[in-house]
C-alpha cells in the first residue's frame, strides 16, 4: 500500500473515478462528502469495482472543522485531493454568497485541517472557467484569467489561496488542474454522471434523451463561426481525468515544486458532432430543438495540454466515440441513475 490519500467530494462524478484510480494505484482511501450532489450508492459501487480498495467514509461537510478534524485524526494522511464544492453556472449566478461559502469559505477550512494534522500536499479541482472569454485557441495556462460568473471565480480564489498558503508556508506543495469539458463513465457502467435535475452539461443531456427521459436536445445557437455552426468544446473522458489527478498526486511526490496546469484533450468537438458520434454508439436518433445563442456562450474553447504532458507526463487516451460508448453503456444501465 503507498499510502493514505484524504478525498473531499469523492462520490461525486469526478470524485468517484479518481478514486477508483486512486485504489488501482495503490492508495488507501479516505473520503469525505456530504452527498450534497452524490449518493451513498457511489460507495457500494466502488467497492465493487475495487474489492482491495481501504475505503474510510466519513459523511461530512468540510465547512465542519471537527467533522473534518475526525476524518483527519489517526490516519496518516499523505496528501489531499480536493473535489468538494458547488458547481452550476447559473446557480451560481443567482445564489452567489453560496457558493463563496461553500467553495472559498470550505477551502479555507480544508487548508486549516491539513496545517493543523501536518499534511502539506493539495491536488485541486479547478477549471477552464478561471480563463472566461478565449482570447486565443489553445488556451495556455498563461491566458489571461478573467472568469464570468461566480464559480468560475470562486475557482481562481482557490488558486489564489493555494499560492499564497506555498508562499507562507514552505512545506506546502499544490497542484490545480483546470479541467476542461469532463465525461465518459467507468467501463463497467457502475459509476458515471448522475446531475441532479435538468443537466447542465451535454452529454448526461444527451444520454437523458436516449433512454426517453426527456424528448429532445436544446441546441443553444447554430450560427457561431465554427465547422456547423454549433459551440465547440473540449470533451475529456472521466477516467483520463481521473488518471491525471493520480499523475498530479505521483508530481508533488517527487517534485518539491507546485503546478498550474490544463488536463483536457486540446481538439474540440461541436455540439452536432457529438450528437452523431453519440448516435453511433447507442444506435439511437437524437430530436434535436434549435434556440438562439445563450448570453456568455463562447464559440469554441480548447485545451493547450502540452503541460500536462511534459511535467505530468499525462495526456489523454480516449476519443469521442469512447466517451460516448460508456456514457451510454452508464446510462442505459442506469436509466435513472443512481438508487
Amino acid at each position: 500500500m503507498k499510502g493514505t490519500i484524504l478525498v473531499t467530494g469523492g462520490l461525486g462524478y469526478i470524485g468517484s473515478h479518481t478514486c477508483v484510480a486512486l485504489a488501482e494505484a495503490g492508495y488507501a482511501l479516505v473520503i469525505v462528502d456530504n452527498l450534497a450532489n452524490s449518493k451513498l450508492a457511489v460507495l457500494d459501487r466502488l467497492r465493487e469495482i475495487a474489492p482491495k480498495a481501504q475505503i474510510d467514509f466519513h459523511k461530512a461537510d468540510i465547512r465542519d472543522a471537527a467533522a473534518l478534524g475526525k476524518a483527519f485524526s489517526g490516519k496518516n494522511i499523505e496528501a489531499v485531493i480536493h473535489f468538494a464544492g458547488l458547481k452550476a453556472v447559473g446557480e451560481s449566478v443567482e445564489k452567489p454568497l453560496l457558493y463563496y461559502e461553500n467553495n472559498v469559505g470550505g477551502t479555507v477550512t480544508l487548508l486549516a485541517a491539513m496545517a493543523k494534522h501536518g499534511v502539506h500536499r493539495l491536488v485541486f479541482s479547478s477549471s477552464a472557467t478561471v480563463y472566461g472569454e478565449p482570447e486565443k485557441l489553445p488556451i495556455p495556462e498563461s491566458h489571461p484569467l478573467r472568469p464570468q460568473n461566480p464559480y468560475g471565480k470562486t475557482k481562481l480564489i482557490v488558486e489564489h489561496l493555494l499560492v499564497d498558503d506555498a508562499t507562507s508556508d514552505s512545506k506546502f506543495r499544490y497542484a490545480a488542474l483546470r479541467y476542461f469539458n469532463p465525461t465518459g463513465a467507468h467501463a463497467s457502467g457502475r459509476i458515471g454522471e448522475d446531475p441532479n435535475g435538468i443537466p447542465n452539461n451535454l452529454f448526461p443531456y444527451i444520454a437523458q434523451v436516449a433512454v426517453g427521459r426527456r424528448p429532445a436536445l436544446r441546441v443553444w445557437g447554430k450560427d457561431y463561426p465554427t465547422v456547423d455552426g454549433t459551440g465547440v468544446r473540449d470533451y475529456i473522458h472521466v477516467v483520463d481525468l481521473a488518471e491525471g489527478h493520480v499523475a498530479a498526486l505521483q508530481y508533488l511526490q517527487e517534485k518539491d515544486s507546485s503546478l498550474t496546469v490544463n488536463l483536457g484533450s486540446g481538439r474540440g468537438y461541436s455540439v452536432l458532432e457529438a450528437v452523431h458520434a453519440f448516435e453511433r454508439a447507442s444506435g439511437k436518433r437524437i430530436p434535436l430543438e434549435f434556440a438562439t445563442r445563450r448570453p456568455g456562450d463562447v464559440a469554441s474553447c480548447f485545451a493547450n495540454p502540452s503541460l500536462a504532458a511534459s511535467e505530468l507526463r499525462w495526456k489523454t487516451r480516449f476519443g469521442i466515440d469512447e466517451m460516448c460508448r460508456d456514457v451510454w453503456r452508464w446510462q442505459s444501465a442506469n436509466p435513472n441513475g443512481y438508487p
